[in-house]
């Protein structure tokens, strides 16, 4: 098992955090594996690897010299060097690289597309939201045949369909254990766009009222909105720059998630100027970034659209308001 990490590691979540948690390779026998997995109620398929007496011996070979000391560990990459690529590559040297690897997917599709299909499955629509805000462009970044295989679904599949001499490399194959988990239906009321859709139509509607506790109570939101969206900015910031994760890098999310508006938020009822000037910028960026939202190089995600609207109106009801 490549995926073992120590929760006694020291600094732990700063390392988790920072894409620098070590992860190192422990062995276990069969009947655990097989135990451990039906408790987790997690389904198993065997690949049985059509493979000379030499080219076993070589992979067991290093697999032993990879469990020898500080051969053991190494720095976790989620995309690009993981627990599962790592049993890629242990076939690729096992077999001198003769192993042609296969297609796992007839579609071309990128490393953001392949963990929506895993999302999507157990509806699970705020994590694409908090996905797609973290992560930048380069998960959009179209994955070739042989990086797909960093998910444990599709190096099976990209097995099934390799070659090794000539001949498939998977000469055998059957479920030891098939999972009984039940896919979540999608629910559209607790979906993030349609949420933040009635939050829009409830914010318009009340800007428009002349009560002055509805407006009171508008006016601190607006603060409260305007700082989140700054504090979003500067975790964009310190993930793209303060840690090693790759995919956070090159983020477009920093065009409406302005790092400054942490400071800008406590202004945003202010008399001077200078807000004002301020504001009507950061509504016209706004509104630009929706008019280029297709050609813009990242997903963005679609439920932020009403987002953006609420900070347009809010911009500019403070920009035009009446002294």
């Amino acid at each position: 098992n490549f995926g073992t990490f120590n929760f006694d590691e020291p600094n732990f979540y700063l390392k988790f955090i920072n894409d620098r948690l070590p992860f190192y390779l422990s062995d276990d026998n069969f009947d655990n594996f097989i135990a451990e997995y039906q408790q987790e109620n997690r389904g198993i398929t065997e690949q049985v690897l059509h493979l000379t007496c030499f080219q076993k011996y070589k992979i067991n070979a290093l697999l032993n010299e990879n469990m020898m000391g500080p051969n053991r560990t190494y720095q976790y990459k989620f995309t690009f060097d993981n627990c599962t690529t790592r049993l890629r590559d242990l076939v690729k040297k096992g077999t001198d690289s003769l192993v042609q690897f296969g297609n796992a997917t007839d579609k071309k599709m990128s490393f953001r597309d392949l963990i929506y299909i895993y999302l999507n499955q157990n509806d699970q629509q705020w994590s694409k939201l908090g996905i797609d805000i973290l992560l930048g462009s380069n998960m959009d970044a179209v994955a070739n045949p042989y990086q797909v295989m960093f998910l444990p679904d599709y190096l099976m599949y990209g097995l099934d369909s390799s070659h090794l001499n000539g001949q498939p490399i998977v000469s055998d194959k059957h479920q030891l254990f098939k999972t009984t988990h039940e896919f979540k239906t999608k629910d559209n009321l607790t979906h993030p766009l349609f949420m933040f859709i009635c939050l829009f139509v409830i914010i318009a509607f009340l800007s428009f009222s002349k009560n002055k506790m509805v407006q009171k109570i508008l006016s601190s939101s607006d603060g409260m909105l305007v700082f989140i969206t700054g504090l979003l900015g500067i975790l964009v910031l310190i993930m793209w720059f303060a840690t090693d994760h790759f995919m956070c890098r090159d983020n477009f999310n920093l065009l409406w998630a302005w790092p400054i508006n942490v400071v800008a938020a406590f202004y945003i009822h202010s008399r001077r100027d200078w807000a004002k000037k301020y504001y009507l910028v950061y509504g016209i960026f706004l509104f630009l970034v929706i008019i280029f939202w297709k050609v813009i190089p990242q997903h963005l995600n679609t439920a932020l659209l009403p987002i953006f609207l609420i900070l347009i109106l809010r911009s500019l009801i403070y920009v035009f308001r009446k002294k």
